[in-house]
């Protein structure tokens, strides 16, 4: 059973954490359904750093989103907690709002997300805002290997046709190929448009009814990913995608190899911790949590959902006033 370095349970910080996300979701929550994806990110974005700087952690942004979507963003480099002695020293992995056009259009889907690890421990990709991400259940599915061969894998460990694994692609043109080898592979395949970190949460936990995530996304999600993916025992390797000619030469010049594979212990080289709270509905591990509950004469109800060294996903409510 993988320990837990940091100690959150030990000092009383993962409610901490389960609470700065659901602070988030609830600030976001005003703006669910209006259209307004840059101020949903942006009042999330205020109320979380809000609650990381109340927590004692000598705490640094290493994963940010904001970046690659001109939005608003908690920066890379960014310091946050009171650190004091005895403080653990942690990595942060965050998105505000992942599936913000979802929470815009009042769509299932939305959570705000954050992944914690010891210093050093979570993939810093630079520049890098694209990778070809591959995310199983399938204990060891090895690093490298192409879509068709983790479909045939996992028909084997499952005992079942290649007909009956579930893969999850995003709708991109980007990922058509995917798609297609997929399908060659005999798989059934689901399309989605935005929430790559939720299709990723089920198909890492192995019991939500999908085998395998695969395509080009989002860099920081990947990493995120790779924190959540450990926490839940799976499988995942991923590789550099640059989507412009800008990002490919920016990643360059960071020294980032695009022909590397990086398998899930380089993207994250430590059990890590993951928490996540519901601005809409969403399944991250199959179960439905609903959204936001807000009431005019109470505080505001959010569903949690955490996972963390030797802690299985735990689902919960937070109460915000």
């Amino acid at each position: 059973m993988p320990t837990d370095q940091l100690r959150l349970a030990e000092l009383g910080l993962v409610d901490g954490f389960r609470r700065a996300t659901a602070v988030a979701a609830v600030a976001a929550s005003p703006l669910v359904g209006s259209g307004d994806g840059h101020g949903v990110d942006g009042l999330a974005v205020q109320a979380l750093r809000a609650a990381l700087g109340e927590l004692d952690v000598d705490g640094v942004v290493v994963v940010g989103e904001g970046e690659k979507d001109e939005a608003p963003m908690l920066y890379v480099g960014e310091r946050f907690g009171r650190a004091g002695r005895g403080s653990p020293v942690i990595d942060l992995a965050v998105d505000p709002v992942d599936g913000t056009r979802l929470a815009a259009a009042g769509a299932p889907g939305a959570m705000a997300v954050l992944a914690v690890a010891p210093r050093g421990a979570l993939a810093a990709l630079g520049a890098a805002h694209y990778l070809e991400k591959h995310v199983t259940w399938l204990p060891d599915a090895p690093a490298g290997a192409p879509v068709g061969e983790l479909v045939a894998r996992i028909a084997a460990a499952r005992g079942v046709a290649a007909s009956e694994v579930r893969v999850a692609v995003q709708e991109r043109p980007r990922n058509e190929g995917f798609v297609a080898e997929a399908r060659a592979a005999g798989a059934s395949v689901e399309l989605f448009v935005h929430g790559d970190v939720e299709r990723s949460l089920r198909a890492a936990g192995g019991e939500a009814g999908l085998d395998l995530v695969s395509g080009i996304g989002g860099a920081p999600e990947g990493v995120l990913t790779a924190a959540a993916v450990r926490a839940l025992g799976g499988s995942m390797w991923a590789r550099l995608a640059p989507q412009s000619a800008e990002e490919r030469q920016r990643v360059l010049a960071d020294g980032l190899d695009l022909g590397r594979v990086w398998s899930l212990g380089e993207l994250c080289g430590a059990p890590a911790w993951v928490f996540l709270s519901a601005v809409t509905e969403c399944a991250p591990d199959g179960g439905v949590m609903p959204g936001v509950r807000t009431r005019p004469d109470g505080p505001a109800i959010v569903s949690t959902w955490h996972a963390g060294p030797g802690v299985d996903a735990m689902v919960g409510e937070v109460r915000v006033a």
